[in-house]
């Protein structure tokens, strides 16, 4: 009908069987920004935010999302994930996060490298939304993946 592939004949919302696929090493990247006051960013760089290690408790958050996608994004397959690796880093005005998550398997990563970001980048205005409610958390993207049919794909 669309051509979609979470949509049968019919157009209703269905799980695409993979069954059929080979299994291959997947690897996402995902990419997000927490934009802030500088004031914000020194505060985190420092380890002065009163509710502790904000970039610790961010990237806990990221790999625990990013194990939980299947339970977040209704139509998402539970994957096996042999390994979730989520980055912060501090900038003058920003939080720059990114996650790679990794498995073997019949689908891809994506959407648990991007769940990852998002969760991390959620945990990090939480922890310091006190100090700067004007934060703005932008630019989630994918960046990389490989593995599967559809071969790689780079857009930093």
């Amino acid at each position: 009908m669309t051509g979609l592939t979470h949509l049968d004949e019919a157009g209703v919302a269905r799980m695409v069987d993979v069954s059929d696929k080979a299994e291959t090493i997947r690897e996402a990247t995902a990419k997000g920004r927490v934009v802030m006051r500088p004031e914000t960013a020194a505060l985190i760089a420092a380890g002065d935010a009163k509710k502790g290690d904000v970039l610790g408790a961010a990237r806990l958050a990221g790999i625990f999302a990013a194990k939980r996608t299947a339970d977040l994004i209704p139509l998402c397959h539970p994957l096996p994930i042999s390994s979730v690796v989520v980055d912060l880093v501090v900038e003058a005005a920003a939080v720059e996060i990114a996650a790679t998550v990794r498995t073997t398997g019949r689908t891809g990563v994506e959407m648990e490298a991007l769940t990852a970001v998002s969760v991390a980048a959620l945990t990090v205005y939480d922890m310091v939304k006190a100090v700067d409610r004007g934060m703005r958390i932008e630019v989630i993207r994918v960046v990389r993946k490989s593995g599967g049919k559809s071969g790689d794909f780079v857009q930093e």
